[in-house]
């Protein structure tokens, strides 16, 4: 089966990935997976990422015949704790309070599936942050302004989050929104999609 036959698409619901793969300049669709993103207690971060990107792009193989199916999750870690999406304004707030003055890691799980070969591809891609000591009226302004409660932590790189940093290290930006895009590139030529 000629790879130029074979469709792509993003197994999520996230504008945010939607977004960043647009970057390639490739055709593709998105599908909501619909999974269960619960937390095993005692699980790894980087395995439960990796679990739930698995998962998304598992769940809509049945129904997509001849694809390359993409998928990702992600969630920090900070002093042993793991926080994913807030979900609304308080929990936002609690969360950036508790990472104010202290380096976190955002932990990034990525899911290749060729429904046509049967091969899967799959890494965690991490990135390290250090958070300055924030105030509460910049955590309100921040919350209000850029209302980023579907967001692991709260935060956002790509806007306003960028000025709650102190510091920034890891090998690919674009995981720290959400889709490692350097590791997905590899992944894509793997499975001999042209980029660019």
């Amino acid at each position: 089966m000629d790879i130029k036959d074979q469709k792509i698409i993003l197994a999520s619901s996230s504008r945010y990935r939607k977004e960043l793969l647009q970057r390639l300049d490739i055709a593709f669709k998105t599908v909501n997976p619909d999974v269960d993103e619960r937390y095993f207690q005692d699980e790894l971060i980087s395995d439960y990422v990796l679990r739930l990107a698995k998962t998304k792009a598992e769940s809509i193989v049945s129904k997509n015949d001849n694809s390359l199916i993409i998928a990702a999750d992600q969630a920090l870690q900070c002093d042993k704790k793991i926080l994913g999406k807030p979900g609304n304004y308080n929990k936002a707030k609690e969360q950036l309070i508790f990472m104010s003055n202290r380096s976190l890691t955002f932990y990034t799980g990525l899911c290749l599936i060729n429904t046509e070969t049967k091969t899967t591809e799959e890494d965690v891609v991490s990135f390290h942050v250090e958070f300055r000591k924030l105030s509460e009226s910049e955590i309100k302004n921040y919350l209000v302004k850029e209302k980023p409660y579907d967001c692991a932590g709260s935060f956002k790189s790509e806007k306003l989050g960028i000025s709650l940093l102190k510091k920034m290290n890891g090998d690919d930006p674009t995981a720290l929104i959400g889709l490692p895009l350097i590791r997905l590139c590899k992944m894509l030529r793997n499975q001999g999609v042209n980029i660019p």
